[in-house]
């Protein structure tokens, strides 16, 4: 008796470059499951991690060494992919960039063409893109005859109508590519389906989701549509962050160079890595300030002004959509910090914000109390189950 041949599981590889990491995870094409995820962490300082484990929790490979940059880190993973190409044939390689300018927002196919045009942007994205397209040459090289797709993380602010997306200074910077992006957005096309899986009428809500992290924004969601968000043409701007400023007035800029007579790259330094939080406190990290706030005024004053920025930010989102149905928290602090989430609705009950405080410490859906006018969520994000996705799709309709 003959039986057929066996049929052989391919994989998607899902890549996504950080300033200070990187992480990488492995899809069954078929089932969209994950098997495994990894990462490099910390990048650039001192000694970091390399970290693959399976779905169960079984380390496949955990190792310390220095990597003293994102291009070392790269080659590590695709040194350790080359020795699993039988276990791991891959069908496809998803990568998140950061930006593709004014005309790529939508997930593409990788194409000499398209990596032309997207160095063109480097300038909009100068912290990100030129580590991004790193990573997709690397991969490129080895992996010769795997398809690579590229999703946009300003895909989703794609339709943010014209008052919300362009800033009110002269026509030429708008022909250079001057214009509010908006960032994480794999992240809140993930939220927003899980939303829809849950309740199909969240399509016709108007819903703020707060994706709260070491970098950190806000996005208005009207009828299953992005109509504005925080950040604008970089991740700098819009709320108060970990290392980053968010918004500033103006003249603070014109202050700075008048000061001290920054070049553009150190305001850009100053901007991206020295302000925010740590500016406030010496610290960045949330979890360690609430840990110092007890005895360290800076601290307290810190997470202050991180939780006001985000009030101010749902206060004005709701204004721009006339209303509010849902706010949904995500993102490693929106995920994880209960007392941050308690901090940032507390007063809110004159919009209709009203948190059940045990249900909401329990992280228990809803936040809201029953009566609560907007349904307040957590809802964890998965920005690289969205590439799979998208890889997936797009593979789809190039089927058709």
């Amino acid at each position: 008796m003959t039986t057929g041949a066996r049929k052989v599981i391919k994989f998607y590889l899902v890549i996504n470059c950080g300033s200070s990491s990187l992480k990488f995870s492995l899809y069954d094409s078929a089932a969209l499951a994950q098997v495994w995820s990894g990462s490099i962490s910390p990048i650039g300082t001192g000694t970091g991690q390399m970290l693959i484990k399976t779905n169960e929790g079984k380390i496949l490979e955990s190792r310390r060494a220095k990597f003293q940059d994102l291009d070392l880190a790269v080659q590590e993973v695709i040194k350790w992919l080359e020795n699993k190409r039988d276990s791991y044939p891959l069908k496809a390689i998803g990568h998140r960039l950061v930006q593709g300018g004014p005309n790529h927002r939508q997930p593409e196919f990788v194409t000499p063409v398209l990596l032309k045009t997207l160095r063109q942007f480097v300038y909009l994205a100068p912290n990100h893109l030129p580590d991004e397209l790193m990573a997709i040459k690397a991969f490129g090289a080895v992996f010769c005859q795997v398809p690579q797709v590229v999703c946009f993380d300003t895909a989703f602010h794609r339709d943010i109508p014209s008052v919300a997306k362009y800033y009110p200074l002269p026509e030429k910077y708008k022909k250079k590519g001057l214009m509010k992006y908006g960032f994480h957005g794999l992240s809140y096309q993930y939220i927003l389906q899980e939303l829809l899986n849950e309740d199909q009428l969240a399509s016709k809500k108007k819903i703020i989701i707060a994706h709260l992290g070491n970098g950190a924004s806000m996005a208005a969601v009207n009828n299953g549509s992005s109509v504005d968000t925080t950040m604008g043409i970089s991740p700098i701007g819009g709320l108060v962050m970990g290392t980053r400023s968010g918004d500033l007035d103006p003249g603070a800029l014109l202050f700075i160079l008048k000061q001290d007579h920054l070049t553009v790259d150190q305001l850009d330094d100053l901007l991206s890595k020295k302000s925010g939080l740590k500016a406030i406190a010496g610290k960045s990290g949330v979890q360690e300030l609430l840990e110092a706030e007890q005895t360290d005024l800076k601290a307290k004053e810190a997470l202050r002004v991180f939780c006001y920025s985000a009030k101010k930010y749902i206060g004005s989102l709701s204004a721009a959509m006339g209303g509010l149905d849902m706010l949904v928290f995500t993102g490693g602090i929106g995920e994880h910090s209960s007392i941050i989430r308690e901090r940032i609705c507390a007063e809110l009950e004159f919009m209709g914000i009203d948190l059940d405080k045990p249900k909401n410490t329990m992280h228990k859906n809803p936040l809201s109390k029953k009566n609560s006018r907007v349904a307040v969520l957590v809802i964890p994000t998965n920005e690289e189950l969205m590439i799979a996705r998208l890889v997936g799709h797009l593979l789809s309709n190039k089927k058709k």
